[in-house]
């Protein structure tokens, strides 16, 4: 018989609304540590709480860039298809081109 091994990882991800699920794989492939991380070394960690705070603006634009052809309110809508029941933030129009900005794309680097 050959010897087996298992490895564990442990992963921390964020709660409730920004739980891994509303955004599918994104959050495993690249995990909210490595965002915040990537924010709070290139300054770009929003200074208040927002209907779009900076960890999630990065998960939606990488989503983005996987789904091209959707557009702004119908990733939303897929992205918190499994959040059925619980509050979801539905920002104005001109909120997602803000988050942008405000983010920018050095922590994308």
């Amino acid at each position: 018989m050959g010897t087996e091994s298992a490895v564990f990882r442990e992963v921390v991800v964020a709660v409730g609304a920004f739980a891994p699920g509303p955004l599918g794989e994104l959050p495993w492939i690249v995990p909210f540590g490595m965002v915040d991380e990537a924010l709070a070394q290139t300054g770009r960690v929003q200074a208040r709480v927002r209907d779009l705070p900076s960890r999630v603006v990065v998960h939606l634009l990488l989503a983005g860039c996987l789904f091209p052809r959707l557009g702004r309110r119908q990733m939303g809508r897929r992205l918190t298809a499994d959040l059925e029941g619980l509050p979801t933030a539905d920002p104005t129009d001109g909120a997602p081109m803000q988050a942008r900005r405000r983010v920018g794309a050095v922590p994308l680097r």
